[in-house]
């Protein structure tokens, strides 16, 4: 008998110990996929994400599987030929599937978001917008996934979705602790701001201090059952594209002759342009009465001045619309002033990389790097740099110059704040941008409460304690008998 009360005991313990919540377990989970295609002004991307199903609403467990360059320009360049619009995207869609098994391309959902490009065309043409966003969906339809939409979006919709990406990305919603064995959300402090800079236009995301005065210039997310209200703002024509543009047209209008001088392309680089190219986008004002009629060809004359450049490109902003009002860019924009840490993407990225400012260097080495590089000659340039695209490479001197005004002058980091500037283009293996904010926010991914955790046993144990159960009852039953 004191046989069998041990061997029960011990089976009690057991079952015990089987019960015990020892660690996180879950079942092998499924893969799910999404496509979203970023239609730009200048070129179309597509950007393929990959997660587990069983944590869609976990934070930082989307991953990015694939980036693929639509070759071409941007799908408003199509105004002539939509259907090419929509063909365009075919190559990066064969690619895409070979990424994703064909058991599951079938419930892969597909966006396309086209930005700037597409709104500017929308502005002169809305039934020939109409037709090229027909086209790619029409494209994409013939395609075995799970199509979801073509739409243009708001700026303010591509500011925002990028500041949810950059945030998601950098785990600034919520995390796991480990040590409290729960979720918790990081301090306001680690909630960074987004700047984005594309062909047509450029976008401003932040949480500011207090809440934002002007309602039309702010977005309101509840994310991980917190509350976020941040300023977001789009400057429509202040892309880099459509700056350059206007800075050429302000520089002939001005002199009205055969060649004119450019401060900011290199020295001995010449660029010839025709007048009714001024008159084929909204931002250059095709109706300006300084622009003669007729198809007139202008010779830009680079002159490699660097001073004279930044002052150029200073006159394409209206300061004086703002007085002075501190909470106020330019043109009469309120924005109240810039907090926290910032990351500086897409052509704010590429710019900076190229002249290798992208390492958190001092406003006064930004500044004596890009007054070098404008001071270049344009055989200087092309010997150093065989490798860059010839039509891009004369351009750094302007946008980085640009740069420079719409982060200082406009949106009014000083010294200090510039340091809290990271211009980068990925966070972990993803790129940031609007993208994976847009999928994360339609496919609801990012959920309005924190997720439950989930608890389990660990196998071995389970199946030890199961098998130490069995063996028990059968030596006590065996007992029992003899």
């Amino acid at each position: 008998s004191a046989i069998v009360v041990t061997l029960v005991a011990l089976s009690i313990i057991a079952l015990v110990l089987s019960l015990v919540e020892i660690e996180d377990v879950s079942l092998p989970p499924t893969v799910k996929y999404g496509m979203v295609f970023d239609a730009g002004s200048s070129h179309t991307s597509l950007f393929v994400y990959e997660w587990d199903s069983d944590k869609e609403n976990d934070t930082g467990v989307v991953s990015q599987t694939l980036s693929c360059d639509v070759q071409g320009q941007g799908i408003s360049s199509y105004v002539n030929n939509p259907p090419k619009a929509g063909d365009s995207l075919r190559e990066c869609l064969d690619k895409a599937l070979t990424i994703v098994p064909a058991a599951k391309q079938k419930d892969v959902p597909v966006y396309l978001g086209a930005t700037a490009g597409m709104r500017l065309l929308r502005e002169q043409n809305s039934s020939a917008a109409d037709q090229i966003l027909a086209e790619v969906a029409k494209t994409i339809q013939e395609y075995p996934v799970a199509f979801k939409g073509a739409r243009i979006l708001t700026g303010e919709e591509e500011g925002a979705y990028g500041w949810i990406t950059i945030n998601y990305l950098m785990d600034s919603f919520t995390k796991y602790s480990p040590k409290a064995h729960t979720w918790i959300r990081p301090e306001v402090a680690k909630i960074f701001g987004a700047l984005d800079l594309g062909g047509a236009s450029t976008q401003i995301s932040f949480m500011p201090k207090g809440s934002v005065i002007n309602w039309n210039k702010a977005s309101t997310f509840t994310l991980y059952g917190y509350k976020y209200n941040i300023y977001t703002h789009s400057y429509l024509c202040y892309g880099q594209n459509e700056m350059l543009r206007r800075l050429a047209k302000e520089l002939i209008v001005v002199r009205g002759e055969l060649g004119v001088d450019h401060p900011c392309y290199p020295k001995d680089y010449n660029e010839t342009v025709s007048l009714s190219s001024f008159r084929t986008s909204p931002c250059t004002n095709q109706s300006d009465p300084r622009l003669t009629l007729g198809d007139r060809n202008v010779t830009l004359e680079g002159r490699g001045n660097a001073s004279g450049c930044l002052a150029a490109v200073k006159k394409l902003f209206d300061f004086s619309a703002c007085g002075q009002s501190q909470d106020c860019t330019f043109d009469g924009v309120y924005q109240p002033p810039v907090r926290g840490q910032f990351i500086a993407f897409s052509a704010f990225y590429y710019n900076f990389k190229f002249l290798n400012l992208t390492k958190g260097q001092s406003l006064d080495t930004v500044r004596e790097t890009i007054k070098h590089f404008c001071t270049r000659s344009w055989e200087d340039l092309s010997s150093s740099y065989p490798e860059e695209n010839p039509v891009r490479l004369p351009k750094y001197c302007a946008n980085a110059n640009y740069i420079l005004t719409l982060l200082l002058d406009a949106y009014k980091f000083n010294e200090t704040s510039w340091k809290n500037i990271f211009f980068q283009m990925k966070a972990g293996s993803a790129d940031v941008g609007w993208t994976l904010g847009y999928m994360l926010n339609l496919t609801n991914m990012i959920p309005a409460e924190a997720p439950a955790r989930v608890k389990g046993h660990i196998p071995a144990l389970w199946a030890a304690a199961v098998a130490f159960i069995i063996l028990t009852l059968a030596l006590g039953l065996a007992a029992l008998l003899l």
